[in-house]
């Protein structure tokens, strides 16, 4: 960490950037998983499905660029391969090409585990006084919860 004054101590902006970087690898995960079903989903629900999860991995591609930038800010360096991401992700990749209805459930509880990861890390930043993340994380949270409900509301 080089010497920033932004008025967040480094010893809080180092946790900060750690539940960051575990909210970027929940993130770049589920986005992975989304974009994959989109490619091989199939079914009577195939074309509401295909545009539903473009619309997410979409969304989410966005998010990630955000979380990595927040993480740069606080000085830094943003985890970016498999690798790092597989070892600080809570959300386990999916190895077959589940049916539509599977699919629906897998991102759901995805979405559920970001916002769990969300609340974690919202803990962290109101402990070090950072406005910033707490609003960008406040924000990703609010997508996922409503993601996950209206996946829900496909299941049903």
């Amino acid at each position: 960490m080089s010497n920033i004054d932004i008025g967040i101590g480094a010893k809080d902006r180092a946790e900060i950037a750690e539940g960051l970087k575990r909210l970027l690898a929940d993130s770049y995960t589920l986005y992975l998983q989304t974009h994959y079903f989109h490619w091989n989903v199939t079914g009577r629900l195939f074309r509401e499905l295909h545009l539903m999860f473009e619309e997410q991995y979409t969304e989410l591609a966005t998010a990630v660029d955000d979380i990595a930038e927040r993480i740069r800010t606080l000085d830094v360096v943003a985890p970016g391969t498999y690798k790092e991401f597989a070892e600080l992700s809570s959300i386990k990749e999916t190895d077959s090409v589940p049916a539509a209805e599977e699919m629906v459930r897998i991102l759901t509880q995805g979405h559920e585990q970001v916002v769990k990861t969300c609340r974690e890390v919202l803990k962290i930043a109101q402990g070090g006084d950072d406005e910033s993340t707490i609003a960008l994380v406040s924000d990703r949270m609010s997508v996922h919860e409503k993601t996950a409900w209206m996946l829900r509301a496909t299941a049903q």
